[in-house]
């Protein structure tokens, strides 16, 4: 059996402890006691978003500035510097 190694990959995946405790059929503490083991944070001070913590499946936004497209970042850019023209 490799349940550890289960619960290795899935604590680098940034799973829950509960998630991976309920996917491995194991306790929490175990979960918890190998992650300690890895050396690696509680998996709430990660910072990382769960799937898994909204009911519905979806991920929850991230926090701060959303990541743009090219084609936003052009078009921002373009902004920027008729604005700048303009200025001078």
């Amino acid at each position: 059996m490799k349940v550890r190694a289960d619960i290795a990959a899935l604590i680098r995946e940034g799973r829950t402890n509960a998630s991976i405790a309920r996917r491995v059929y194991c306790d929490e503490s175990t979960v918890a006691r190998a992650r300690r083991a890895l050396r690696l944070p509680p998996a709430d001070q990660l910072g990382r978003l769960y799937a898994e913590a909204v009911p519905t499946g979806n991920a929850m936004p991230p926090t701060g500035p959303v990541p743009l497209s090219p084609a936003q970042q052009a078009a921002h850019r373009a902004e920027l510097l008729a604005a700048l023209r303009e200025a001078a």
